[in-house]
């Protein structure tokens, strides 16, 4: 079990609080055993699956758990056949103080907290798998994930749209113990909210009207491996407590069911929302906030981390397909791209290159290569200063000013909504709520405006 002490990057401590636990086994078949444990919930029993796994014939199953949490660390027996044991004394619930022994059937164990607090460092390499930048921001970011990769950690991964969340999911997993087991990627901005609950948890044939045969979640499907839910902020408020429960718990059951089945997951989110804020409005669980973010790791946006914006061109370029020959970017592209403010980050920024390639002609791109509205941003604002609005057409002189004016909303409704469309990656349920418009107006001006979007 872990906690940080502080979101990393970008400045505040540079310190992740480690809660592992040591269960040594005194007497008994086990005696003289021990296992240490960083998981949320330490489960105790006779099954493979358990963390603390005993084979006295006295014990059940699934026979307790011990819980680590801001009131303590409390033991709680899984309704056992032989029961727990403090003392002489049967418990349903205890809080255990530190070195407490206490017996499961007949095996004696001692819990023992096993903390520590690692100083983490800005990494000295340049990039994480796939995440690649050489400015401190980016590398306080790698030396936490170097630490926390190989651990069994939740992690809860913050930033703008753009920054790059997925990919620090799929690096974690990559460095992980479970890098050979499947990982899972389920966007819950995206999903019907009629249908998040059985994509998550799976359901049972006849659970609902459509639901012909049984089918797994995407939890079951990530068994041995890693679930990564993007934009978990948008999780519908009533699924939130289903959610806690299988990191709780770690089983899912299904809808439609009666029984759980166990999973062996581990869980990586992401949102670009404020989930603190979030739970002061009473939108987000705090209970499920504090489970998510055992490690809460922020990535900054590029507008934070100009000196990077080379060497991800450089990147960027390397991975593109069909790059032609182009190898890098003019010394006037390289100034512009440092002082744009780049709303959508580095997704944007991939677009851009991506786009300017076939428009080179040589090994280099060069201003004539860009989209106009990018050739025309100003230079960034002050980071304390709203971005600069889309440049537009002057108007034309030439025909009546109501004609000019309905232009000029044109080219504005346009200009908008393509700038936002593309920093929600074509989402039209994202882009609404970020512009505060209602769905169906959005979704009529995108179509007016022949943009494409996906239809979620």
């Amino acid at each position: 079990m872990a906690e940080i002490t502080s979101t990393i990057a970008g400045g505040g401590s540079r310190q992740i609080h480690i809660r592992r636990a040591r269960i040594v086994a005194v007497n008994g078949e086990a005696a003289g055993k021990s296992w240490q444990v960083d998981r949320d919930v330490i489960r105790i029993g006779a099954r493979a699956d358990n963390d603390v796994v005993l084979t006295d014939t006295t014990v059940s199953r699934q026979h307790a758990e011990i819980t680590r949490g801001s009131q303590g660390t409390l033991l709680r027996d899984l309704n056992s056949t032989n029961g727990s044991f403090v003392g002489p004394v049967r418990v349903r619930e205890v809080y255990l103080a530190p070195d407490t022994r206490f017996r499961v059937g007949q095996t004696e164990l001692v819990y023992s907290p096993q903390d520590e607090v690692i100083e983490v460092a800005p990494s000295l390499h340049d990039r994480f798998e796939a995440l690649v930048g050489r400015s401190i921001a980016m590398r306080e970011v790698f030396g936490i994930l170097e630490r926390v990769a190989p651990t069994e950690l939740t992690v809860l991964v913050t930033g703008e749209t753009g920054t790059g969340k997925e990919l620090v999911s799929r690096a974690i997993h990559a460095r992980s113990a479970r890098s050979n087991g499947p990982l899972i990627v389920f966007d819950a901005g995206a999903a019907p909210e009629s249908l998040v609950e059985s994509e998550l948890f799976g359901h049972e044939r006849g659970a609902f009207t459509g639901a012909v045969q049984s089918r797994e979640g995407l939890f079951e499907a990530a068994h041995g491996g890693t679930i990564f839910i993007d934009e978990i902020g948008e999780l519908p408020l009533e699924l939130q407590p289903k959610l806690l429960r299988v990191l709780e718990q770690r089983e899912v059951r299904r809808v439609g069911a009666t029984r759980a089945k166990p999973i062996d997951v581990r869980v990586i989110a992401a949102t670009n929302r404020d989930l603190r804020a979030e739970v002061a409005a009473g939108r987000f669980r705090e209970d499920l906030y504090y489970r998510l973010a055992v490690v809460e790791v922020r990535l900054p946006p590029l507008r934070e981390r100009r000196e990077d914006i080379a060497a991800l061109v450089d990147h960027l370029l390397q991975r593109a397909q069909g790059a032609r020959g182009v190898r890098g970017i003019d010394p006037q592209v390289r100034a512009l791209f440092e002082s744009y403010r780049w709303p959508g980050n580095v997704r944007e920024l991939n677009n851009v290159v991506e786009r300017a390639i076939p428009f080179s002609d040589g090994p280099t791109i060069t201003l004539a290569a860009l989209p106009t509205a990018l050739r025309a941003a100003s230079p960034a604002a002050p980071p304390t200063a709203p971005a600069a609005a889309p440049a537009l057409a002057a108007p034309n002189t030439d025909v009546p000013f109501k004609d000019a004016k309905e232009l000029l909303i044109e080219d504005f409704e346009r200009a908008y909504l393509v700038d936002l469309i593309e920093r929600h990656d074509q989402n039209v349920s994202r882009a609404a709520r970020a512009a505060d418009m209602d769905r169906k107006s959005i979704t009529r001006l995108l179509k007016k405006h022949n943009i494409r979007y996906r239809d979620v």
